[in-house]
């Protein structure tokens, strides 16, 4: 019996193959590339899919056919739920910071997984190779040898951990994600694509998903629940599969394409000290408190100057994906230095800053009668903007209005 297809087997089957050939594929383009995104989204993938896969097969009678498939299943290290916590955590830190790696200590945090894993493989070599090979004591087909055993004991009590370390972790993504946005708006003028917004509910919906199988084995121990109930558990499982393959790939082509050096480390914040000598259109995004140029460190006032001269004569916010690293290189002075002046002499963060260049010819763009016959979409390209989702956001924001509220005129 290679597979007994039923109803339950083959709906589980599609997310199972999924999952796999991703897998193996992120692996493989992970060693060819030295990629450490596409090996950490391999863990995440590789979790779900190994649980989803025992089941199927528990399904296709493998479980019950007691012969050497069987014996087979018994020594596959099918659930490594505490990989999952840590992995997502690793994953997100890598994603964010392409100078972030796994050694010497990074990878910690995955060892009670690779404990959790290691336990039946090392189960499986004295089982099945030392005991008939060297010690000739083969163990019977369709049954669990004595190593195995142990380790399935001490993987049972092992296998409570996940129900801190994934919400542990879970929380601590979602911490540094707060400062990983302020670092976004601090450095990049198009933040859409690396705010990884769908990572981010994904590992909420993680924990959810981790809540909901907690209340599964307590129902089922209490009252007992069908296949066709326990099934369900697993078929949206693998809807989890398909949704984190979408999002990883999408996620790591962003990665990998964008210089990012987020530092999770909690660090301060910036003072934010605006002064009235901004654009018309950055003067109404700014805060109420304002303070006197006099006032302000002299080698600012300086640098601020020249990088008001640079936005009007050069324009460079009408590249969609400006960062500040390239205005620091232009004026010639470090990101670290423009980040200050920007703060502390605009009174904004890049990303506010840029936006309202952009927010202003928009603006002219939408009151010009030459321009009347573009579509929004078209003024959002033309100002600089990369989509009109982002350009809706930020216009609202600064102006007050949506785009499509203001009165054109007619060409």
């Amino acid at each position: 019996m290679l597979f007994n297809f039923g109803a339950h087997s083959s709906l589980l089957l599609p997310a199972v193959v999924t999952g796999l050939v991703a897998t193996i594929g992120l692996m493989l383009r992970a060693v060819r590339r030295g990629t450490l995104t596409d090996a950490l989204l391999a863990v995440l993938l590789a979790v779900p899919t190994l649980s989803i896969t025992q089941q199927m097969l528990a399904y296709a009678g493998w479980y019950e056919s007691h012969d050497g498939y069987t014996t087979a299943l018994f020594y596959v290290p099918w659930q490594l739920n505490l990989l999952l916590g840590p992995a997502y955590y690793l994953y997100f830190r890598s994603l964010t910071s392409q100078e972030f790696r796994l050694f010497p200590r990074a990878w910690l945090p995955l060892l009670p997984g690779l404990l959790q894993g290691g336990l039946i493989v090392g189960a499986l070599g004295h089982d099945l190779l030392w005991l008939p090979i060297v010690r000739g004591q083969p163990v019977p087909v369709g049954t669990k040898g004595p190593a195995l055993a142990v380790a399935e004991a001490f993987n049972h009590y092992l296998g409570y951990a996940q129900y801190v370390l994934l919400p542990a972790y879970c929380w601590r993504v979602l911490t540094d994600y707060r400062r990983y946005t302020r670092y976004l708006h601090d450095n990049f003028s198009d933040t859409e694509r690396l705010r990884f917004a769908g990572l981010r509910q994904l590992v909420l919906v993680q924990v959810l998903a981790l809540v909901l199988s907690q209340l599964f084995t307590l129902v089922n121990w209490k009252i007992g629940l069908s296949d066709a109930a326990s099934w369900n558990y697993f078929f949206l499982r693998g809807l989890l599969v398909y949704w984190l393959i979408a999002v990883g790939l999408q996620a790591n082509y962003a990665a990998a394409t964008t210089p990012l050096r987020f530092d999770a480390a909690p660090g301060p914040v910036p003072e934010v000290t605006p002064t009235p000598d901004a654009p018309a259109a950055t003067q109404e995004a700014l805060p109420e408190t304002r303070l006197p140029a006099a006032e302000q460190a002299p080698e600012l006032l300086v640098w601020r100057e020249k990088l008001l001269a640079l936005m009007a004569e050069e324009q460079p916010w009408l590249e969609p994906e400006l960062t500040l690293a390239e205005v620091a290189k232009r004026l010639r002075i470090t990101s670290g230095l423009l980040s200050k002046v920007i703060n502390s002499s605009c009174g904004q963060n890049f990303n506010d800053f840029v936006n309202a260049y952009r927010v202003q010819e928009a603006q002219r763009l939408l009151a010009d009668p030459r321009f009347a016959h573009y579509s929004l979409v078209g003024i959002a390209l033309e100002s600089g903007f990369n989509s009109r989702s982002t350009f809706n956001r930020v216009f609202k924001k600064v102006v007050g209005r949506a785009p499509s509220e203001l009165a054109r005129p007619k060409s």
